[in-house]
């Protein structure tokens, strides 16, 4: 008799175990959401550094840029060798004076956390370079999603950029319309006037051996506004703009609101970035890149015609 009630314990025992390990197979099969536990729901709760950065994200304010003339490029003068009033290059030249209708314009260059919302919403596929710099800042360097969501967007090609601006009701802004609104209708020579860059108006001049992008939040940059109270006009990222570059465009473009080439091989991309020399930060100062470029520096905002 004790050796039986032993057996039948023994076996009670046994059919506990098969009774909790279907439960987990079940569970398993079913999915982690059926198991009552604390770590199983915390699990759920947990986002990935980029769901995180998205999440953070806020909207682009706009700024109204009147309508009216402003001087577009620089003027043929004898300057200094090295003087920052020197042109870049022959294609700022010559100098015009344009009229532009108004038109609003993003006070911010567009945020990390604004462009991966936007590529969730469109179900787009995240660009490598993107994935491999927040794996990179988030785990080496420990930056909080707080800090990445303010973080300028970057390696974002030409094509995309003018997408996103154009699901917001919006689209990249002209040459004109950039340089208007950093230079105001007085022809500064940098957005904040003609002072020289220094580290408290502008990011500039930096280096990493790796590429990772040093930055500002987007809405930083108060010391450096332009005119019309745009951020970061100068540096921090380089932006794209509508426009194709057209090295001799100045000599021909119409004095209304001009639109840039009908064709070209580059896009046009205005203001510096975190990398730049200060001759790069001028209003005027014109570079370009190939439309499908993806670079640690180029960046972008939106405009929109005022109704």
């Amino acid at each position: 008799m004790k050796n039986s009630r032993h057996i039948a314990g023994s076996i009670g025992r046994v059919l506990k175990y098969l009774h909790a390990f279907g439960y987990v197979l079940i569970a398993t099969v079913m999915g982690t959401s059926v198991l009552p536990t604390a770590a199983a729901a915390a699990t759920l709760d947990v986002q990935s550094p980029l769901e995180s950065i998205a999440a953070l994200a806020s909207r682009n304010l706009m700024l109204t840029v009147a309508e009216g003339p402003f001087i577009m490029g620089t003027t043929r003068a004898n300057h200094e060798p090295f003087s920052l009033d020197l042109q870049y290059d022959d294609t700022e030249q010559p100098q015009r004076r344009v009229w532009l209708n108004r038109y609003e314009i993003d006070r911010d260059e567009v945020s990390l956390g604004e462009y991966l919302l936007w590529l969730q919403q469109q179900q787009r596929h995240l660009p490598e370079e993107i994935r491999k710099l927040i794996d990179h800042v988030t785990t080496i360097h420990a930056m909080q999603p707080e800090t990445l969501t303010r973080w300028p967007a970057l390696y974002v090609t030409w094509s995309e950029a003018s997408d996103f601006c154009h699901a917001r009701d919006k689209r990249l802004p002209t040459e004109a319309e950039w340089e208007k609104a950093a230079r105001g209708d007085r022809g500064n020579l940098f957005p904040w006037g003609q002072r020289p860059p220094t580290p408290a108006l502008a990011m500039f001049g930096q280096y990493h051996a790796h590429e990772i992008p040093i930055v500002a939040s987007v809405d930083s940059g108060k010391e450096g506004r332009s005119p019309y109270g745009l951020h970061h006009m100068a540096g921090n990222a380089a932006e794209w703009v509508e426009d194709w570059f057209g090295i001799d465009y100045y000599a021909t473009m119409p004095d209304r609101n001009p639109q840039g080439p009908a064709n070209g091989r580059y896009k046009v991309v205005r203001g510096g970035s975190w990398k730049s020399t200060p001759a790069l930060l001028r209003t005027a100062t014109r570079s370009g890149a190939s439309p499908n470029q993806r670079a640690a520096t180029i960046g972008f905002r939106c405009a929109r015609s005022s109704r």
